[in-house]
């Protein structure tokens, strides 16, 4: 039964691991960008589910991007200041209306105490939108 669980692990590992693919010239690249200690991971485009949260590669046109961030805060420090931090999660939605082929995007997100902030820049840093935080929580 250990090794079943250990393959299992193993498996799951190796998937994240695995190469970035190479952007497709028919397409816009989106990648990701959030500070150490913190996690942002593509989720959804237009409303259908991603399998590969690393990044998000869009046609031309008007797209909604939904990403997850997550990050640490602390929890204030009981009386004994040995309170744990705690992990929030935030969904973050982005509408941009023209991507571009052949073009590379960055979307970067930041914690805000229990909140989260999102900006999509072009390649030559240019804010396009900012993102919507749509909730966050410890879920």
């Amino acid at each position: 039964m250990r090794y079943l669980g250990l393959l299992s692990g193993v498996l799951v590992l190796s998937a994240c691991a695995s190469p970035v693919p190479s952007p497709d010239p028919n397409q816009a690249w989106v990648e990701l960008r959030s500070h150490a200690g913190t996690l942002l991971m593509a989720d959804r485009l237009d409303g259908q589910r991603l399998n590969d949260g690393r990044y998000f590669q869009v046609p031309d046109g008007a797209h909604e991007l939904q990403a997850r961030f997550q990050f640490e805060v602390s929890s204030g420090g009981g009386l004994d200041g040995l309170s744990e931090p705690r992990q929030v999660t935030c969904e973050i939605r982005v509408r941009h209306d023209n991507f571009v082929a052949g073009q590379r995007y960055r979307l970067e997100a930041r914690p805000m105490q229990m909140k989260a902030q999102a900006w999509l820049y072009d390649a030559q840093r240019n804010v396009l939108a900012r993102g919507k935080v749509l909730r966050c929580g410890t879920f």
